[in-house]
């Protein structure tokens, strides 16, 4: 089972990952791309780093725009190291910023 992190360190922790914030137990993104191929790329690709690590974004996509939440289910739905490694690995995919 993975541990939560304190407010304090996921502050700490997406200090350096633009645009993420912590909101409601999680962290989050929306990404906004030229194009729904751009957009689903994008999916594509974070897919297959989600796959890897075994930790799977909650996220939602309209025509170009991505949204990406994340959160560790078997930590009680809060914010874990998991996530954290999975939002950086999301941002240097991302394109887009």
């Amino acid at each position: 089972m993975s541990k939560p992190l304190s407010s304090g360190k996921v502050a700490a922790a997406i200090r350096d990952l633009p645009g993420w914030r912590h909101k409601s137990d999680a962290i989050e993104k929306t990404f906004k791309f030229g194009s729904f191929p751009e957009a689903f790329s994008f999916m594509v690709r974070v897919a297959f780093e989600a796959e890897a690590m075994g930790h799977h974004p909650d996220w939602t996509n309209v025509y170009n725009s991505v949204s990406v939440r994340l959160s560790t289910h078997d930590a009680g739905s809060k914010v874990t190291g998991k996530d954290v490694e999975l939002a950086r690995r999301v941002q240097k995919i991302s394109w887009v910023g």
